[in-house]
């Protein structure tokens, strides 16, 4: 009895080979190991020996011997373990003060106040502190306002950011709010494109990546040659250097046309942006002559002619032969109207058939005449001057008129002339000094333009 109660008990020959391996383990980890790994290991291993009775699943040796063998995922695992916070506490709190509002559609700046909490005093107090202030009225979808508010509730802060390069904010202080203007001043680069008109020239300038701005001033730099209602064709192609604003690489807008070229029926027309040392900028051929002319071809960008110049048109609403001493463009309501060349406005009212009409006096011998408009632009009536390119009103249907367009007419010593045949003198090329300092800026930008459509048209080819 004696001797078997101080006989070792027996064990199971696998439990003992296990208990083994688990030493050996452990006096391999005290050399390899940091102590706290060494004692997850043997927490491990101490649990995949299972309950004394049974012996550890295949996985679960598996799984052993990957925690043994792999010191590297070890390492991964505490230090991903490090980078996790210990708790919920450990990561900071938002400020519940903060409030951000996306606008949607509908909304107006009363109703985003109100979401935040807001009263309309508090609207109030905020917009008119000054006239600079007004502006976070001119909401757009999509537009983001950020508020800070006090403990109590009250708006301490407003700012919104209107573009990539524009932000603007309004603080309260002791003696109301502080209105605040960030502009960001981008780098500019020259950018080149070229497009092929297929459809109409809105369309492929928007397939070459221009936008409605830079298309529009394309059609101004070469509106003196070209009627982009009349003259367009297929096949058609035109190319542009240009400035593209750039915030950290990445394109936030479109600056200045710094040359350009347009081929129209065969016929081909360069333009080049050119700031004399007086400082006056404007449009020139790559040879320096100048692209402006007395009047322009077009009062109305990309409208339609839908009459012409007729001494023996019937009349569409009096329904009888009357001449037809002008041309009608027909476009949108509100399409603006500019004015064909310099002068001063003889009239802008109203005048029979015309309905809301601008007459314009060119020099001595020269008058244009604007007619159905919708109404005037602003500081545009009688006695004023304007200047070529100048928005003078809007296409409407006023007098006698079956649909939106303008009817136009020119004078010349009191005589009706063709609008589409008029050939004026073109303003006075670039010499002297002058001249040299262009040729070295003109010849750069117009041998980009031939290298970019080499290799654009040899890119097409593969």
């Amino acid at each position: 009895m004696t001797d078997k109660a101080n006989k070792p008990p027996l064990y199971p020959k696998n439990h003992l080979l296990a208990a083994s391996g688990v030493a050996a383990m452990l006096s391999l980890g005290l050399l390899i190991f940091p102590s706290s790994q060494v004692e997850a290991m043997r927490t491990s291993l101490s649990l995949e020996l299972g309950d004394g009775t049974q012996p550890a699943s295949a996985e679960q040796d598996a799984t052993a011997a990957n925690a043994v063998t792999s010191p590297f995922a070890q390492i991964d695992s505490a230090d991903n373990s490090s980078s996790k916070p210990a708790s919920a506490a450990a990561t900071p709190p938002s400020d519940p003060g903060h409030k951000s509002i996306t606008v949607s559609n509908g909304d107006t700046l009363s109703t985003v106040f109100t979401k935040v909490g807001l009263t309309s005093n508090d609207l109030h107090d905020a917009v008119n502190s000054s006239k600079d202030a007004k502006s976070f009225s001119k909401l757009n979808v999509g537009q983001v306002l950020e508020f800070d508010l006090s403990a109590s509730g009250q708006l301490t802060r407003l700012q919104s950011k209107l573009s990539d390069l524009e932000s603007i904010s309004l603080d309260k202080t002791a003696q109301g709010y502080a209105f605040k203007r960030e502009l960001i001043k981008p780098d500019l680069r020259a950018t080149y494109t070229r497009g092929v008109i297929n459809s109409s020239l809105s369309q492929s300038a928007q397939r070459a990546g221009l936008s409605h701005s830079l298309t529009m001033d394309m059609a101004s730099v070469f509106g003196y040659d070209i009627d982009f209602s009349e003259d367009i064709r297929e096949g058609d192609e035109f190319e542009l250097v240009y400035e593209q604003k750039v915030i950290k690489d990445k394109a936030v807008g479109t600056g200045n046309i710094l040359s350009a070229r347009f081929t129209n029926r065969g016929k081909t027309f360069t333009a080049v942006r050119y700031t004399n040392k007086q400082g006056n900028t404007s449009y020139y051929t790559a040879e320096g002559n100048s692209m402006r002319k007395a009047f322009i071809r077009s009062p109305v960008d990309f409208a339609r002619i839908s009459s012409g110049f007729s001494m023996g048109r019937r009349h569409p609403i009096l329904n009888k032969i009357r001449a037809h001493k002008g041309i009608d463009y027909a476009a949108a309501r509100g399409t603006p109207i500019k004015a064909a060349g310099d002068g001063r406005v003889l009239l802008a009212g109203r005048q029979g058939g015309y309905g809301n009409v601008v007459i314009i006096q060119h020099g001595n011998s020269y008058k244009t005449l604007y007619g159905h408009m919708q109404g005037f632009a602003k500081n545009v009536r009688t006695g004023t001057s304007v200047k070529q390119g100048q928005v003078i009103g809007y296409i409407g249907t006023t007098g006698l008129s079956t649909g939106p367009h303008l009817h136009y007419e020119f004078q010349v010593n009191g005589r009706h002339v063709n609008p589409l045949s008029i050939k004026t003198a073109m303003a006075d090329p670039i010499g002297g000094a002058d001249k040299q300092r262009f040729i070295q800026q003109s010849k750069p930008l117009m041998a980009r333009m031939d290298q970019e459509k080499s290799s654009m048209l040899a890119l097409n080819k593969r």
